[in-house]
């Protein structure tokens, strides 16, 4: 049954859990202030694909921490966490809900993203949503292969949580976007959440193709690290016990604060009950 009790919690680590490894190698060509996905870096997990078309990733996909499915009642919860990283940072646990790539860096036409996480498109469920208005979900440019070296502004077009649509304000891509790194996207309307992402136009070309795409998550949690190199426990309290649902996608982003990533090593355990 679902676990409503610390005692349940307690059994449930030390009786029915899954234990999380994480060793991840440092991507380079950071700056402070960038967020960076992991989703592609090589170690454990390993070095995920490269999606080709809007879909929903699972527990199962290639990239994802793995984790025993459950069946209901049962649910799993986030609740130990030991990371150890190379850069005194932060680090984001998110489930990674929907994403695509393939857009290309010369193109100066409109390219279809096609992420619709409501009925009518992916149908993203409830128990990872969140909020049925979505706004439990971050959405990002991510970028798999470096850009070129000018700098051009993405019109991005949504459709909101009410249905209605308009573009965001224009999003940045400086100079020679690296692969990993990831450019935030924020409502242009107050009080509305994004619910699809249709298309991005980019204001000129950046000279080399490239490969970019576009990445919704859900926030799970978020740890940081005191010290290099020195794990630092987060026990279910730290982390908020967040619930885990069935084929979450779960990966790491990372706010920089220097030119690499650094090495992202963890352990830990996913509790089911």
């Amino acid at each position: 049954m679902t676990i409503t009790t610390r005692d349940q919690l307690a059994n449930a680590l030390g009786n029915n859990s899954s234990r999380i490894v994480v060793d991840k190698a440092s991507l380079a060509n950071a700056a402070a202030g960038q967020f960076f996905s992991l989703w592609r870096a090589t170690g454990v997990p390993a070095q995920a694909a490269i999606p080709t078309a809007a879909a929903i990733p699972t527990h199962a996909t290639l990239g994802a921490l793995s984790f025993a499915q459950q069946t209901s009642p049962n649910t799993s919860y986030l609740g130990y966490f030991v990371p150890k990283m190379a850069n005194v940072q932060s680090l984001e646990i998110a489930d990674r809900v929907a994403h695509m790539g393939g857009l290309n860096g010369t193109l100066t036409t409109a390219q279809t993203v096609g992420i619709d996480l409501g009925p009518a498109g992916l149908n993203l469920g409830a128990a990872r949503r969140g909020e049925a208005n979505f706004s439990d979900i971050e959405w990002f440019i991510e970028v798999y292969s470096d850009l070129g070296a000018t700098g051009v502004n993405a019109t991005v077009a949504v459709t909101y949580d009410d249905n209605s649509t308009g573009n965001l304000a224009a999003v940045a891509l400086g100079a020679t976007p690296r692969a990993g790194r990831m450019y935030q996207l924020l409502p242009a309307v107050a009080g509305r959440w994004i619910r699809a992402v249709t298309s991005i136009t980019l204001s000129a070309t950046t000279g080399t193709a490239g490969n970019f795409g576009v990445t919704a998550c859900r926030n799970r949690s978020e740890v940081d690290v005191d010290v290099a190199n020195k794990g630092k426990p987060f026990d279910w309290a730290a982390l908020g016990l967040p619930e885990i649902p069935n084929d979450s996608c779960l990966f790491f982003i990372v706010p920089c604060v220097t030119t690499t990533t650094g090495t992202v090593r963890a352990k830990g355990k996913i509790a089911h009950g």
